[in-house]
């Protein structure tokens, strides 16, 4: 008889989580045990939708002359995303993320912030740290170099929280990579054949 292993401390729910910005060039926190100092700014409250982690790959397939399954295959573009609906748009960070501009130019006069959007955005490139939760479970994400490349329409309607939805392109830093792990995860116990 077969016996099927299965470890439900091994499956993660993102029961909670949060993320932050700072400018390129800032450290990662040393564990996803450790809150993020400045210069890492909140984005505070995140929908319940959560986090999504995406990729987005595509391939080359090679099949020889009288084969009709490829024999090899070529990654051609591979992209990882982040995407979240942040729900605290009148936090300074968030207002920046959205609009791209710099907090400083976000500071209120008179208890007015005013601002124009232009119609010439340009790059906008910043790190990011996000954490999700699920217990003593804990998964880091720490992108070095990424940019918000898409938003949603914000809707301000009776019965809906206004949120800016956004999706977060990670970049290659000069090593090369785009996104840096860190996790505090359950040991998986050693496999006897039982």
């Amino acid at each position: 008889m077969v016996n099927i292993t299965r470890a439900a401390d091994l499956t993660i729910i993102g029961a909670n989580g949060a993320g932050w910005v700072a400018d390129i060039g800032a450290t990662a926190p040393a564990s996803p045990d450790n809150q993020p100092l400045p210069p890492w700014e909140p984005l505070g409250a995140i929908s319940d939708d959560g986090l999504t982690y995406g990729f987005d790959e595509d391939s080359q397939e090679f099949t020889p002359w009288g084969l009709t399954s490829p024999f090899r295959t070529q990654i051609t573009k591979s992209v990882r995303t982040f995407k979240a609906t942040l729900w605290e748009t009148a936090r300074v960070a968030v207002q920046s993320i959205m609009y791209r501009i710099p907090e400083g130019e976000l500071e209120p006069v008179g208890g007015i912030t005013s601002f124009a959007e232009t119609a010439s955005p340009v790059p906008d490139r910043r790190a990011w740290w996000f954490l999700v939760l699920d217990g003593d479970t804990k998964r880091g994400f720490y992108v070095p170099q990424g940019e918000v490349s898409d938003r949603s329409d914000v809707t301000f309607k009776q019965d809906e929280m206004s949120g800016y939805e956004v999706t977060i392109t990670a970049y290659p830093d000069e090593s090369g990579n785009t996104v840096y792990h860190s996790d505090k995860l359950p040991v998986t116990p050693e496999y006897t054949g039982s």
